[in-house]
């Protein structure tokens, strides 16, 4: 779809393109319309009379917007498909495609039909004598209504901002440890919410795993991630060291069973999303590719344009997440905490960053 746009719409180019994303008719599931791509073109005061004879090519200040439905796209596909749409700009011909190689509804089918009984075993004994309906014991400064525990969405929010030296100390710690940054970042979290909720041991959050558990689904486009719960039952005698080992040898076994749903870990639990606690503090590590901001297609320079966002969404009651930024010339870290304002005050989660 392309939208013609003039100068006094460009200003306004964040509202435009937020008005196209929320069109109720943007995707249509049933008919398999899941991928979108609206052209939105610039045109200047004196090119309304003008009839142009290349009005097909795209020029400066105009904005591709592709826009692509969760139910098979994940963040992991991002890459994947600027991969391709790179090759395919760049090349007259149509992109190989092998046919021996998996496609998504393979995978899906294969997943319906894998012996899981190893990874039920697994799920069983990793949440075994955990009540997973008890919430963690976070500083809230409310509770939700009895009658009421729909999340409003409201958040409170603060970030922290690493300076050089301390990132560069996160860094060089994992790689003296062999550690992934992911599982460096998660011990942290378990150590600050052992400090935070007074010595509580036994912790368990929710994180987003990426599933791609074979090197087939690496990179294949499609929706994997999946939520899982960490659950840690640390020793209040451990150094920090100790808890990095734990955490890597409780991660690498996940990752060993990261295919096993979650309906079925709750199901096999008898219990529903909704009274699930590790499923209100959640932690997240993203790693935002040094490519991903400007991308050249033969001569045409594009560069990724910043949505302005009004507010964050609370998803749950409370969330850590680190984001690491791996661009070669300017290594940036730092971490955002997201907390329900129906929980929290902005003044309680600022504090909470101060102590973190």
């Amino acid at each position: 779809t392309v939208i013609n746009l003039h100068d006094d719409d460009c200003r306004h180019m964040n509202e435009i393109i937020a008005e196209t994303l929320n069109q109720s008719d943007l995707f249509d599931l049933s008919k398999g319309h899941v991928i979108r791509c609206h052209i939105l073109r610039h045109y200047h005061q004196s090119q309304d009379n003008i009839s142009c004879e290349n009005d097909d090519l795209l020029s400066e200040n105009d904005h591709i917007l592709i826009s692509i439905h969760h139910a098979m796209f994940d963040g992991a596909s991002t890459s994947i498909f600027l991969r391709d749409l790179s090759l395919a700009y760049q090349s007259d011909h149509s992109l190989f495609v092998n046919d021996n190689l998996l496609n998504y509804i393979d995978y899906s089918v294969y997943e319906h039909i894998m012996d899981m009984s190893l990874s039920r075993e697994f799920w069983h004994s990793q949440l075994e004598g955990y009540n997973i309906e008890c919430s963690l014991s976070l500083p809230v400064d409310r509770r939700r209504s009895s009658t009421n525990q729909q999340r409003s969405g409201l958040a409170s929010t603060a970030e922290i901002i690493f300076d050089n030296e301390l990132c560069t100390s996160f860094l060089n710690y994992a790689s003296s440890h062999h550690l992934t940054l992911f599982q460096l970042g998660l011990s942290i979290f378990y150590v600050f919410l052992f400090k935070l909720i007074h010595g509580q041991t036994d912790l368990c959050v929710g994180s987003i795993n990426t599933n791609r558990y074979r090197s087939e689904l690496v990179n294949m486009i499609g929706m994997f991630v999946s939520t899982l719960p960490y659950r840690a039952e640390l020793d209040s005698h451990w150094s920090f060291d100790e808890v990095v080992k734990y955490v890597q040898e409780k991660c690498l076994s996940i990752l060993e069973h990261s295919h096993y749903p979650l309906q079925h870990i709750l199901g096999d639990n008898r219990s529903s999303q909704s009274n699930v606690s590790f499923l209100e503090t959640m932690f997240d590590f993203i790693t935002v590719s040094k490519d991903m901001g400007h991308r050249i297609l033969n001569d045409a320079n594009l560069e990724q344009m910043s949505l302005e966002q009004v507010a964050e969404v609370a998803k749950f009651d409370f969330s850590l997440t680190f984001a690491y930024n791996s661009s070669s010339d300017n290594k940036s870290l730092s971490c955002n905490f997201i907390a329900s304002s129906d929980l929290f005050e902005k003044s309680t989660i600022s504090q909470m960053a101060r102590r973190f």
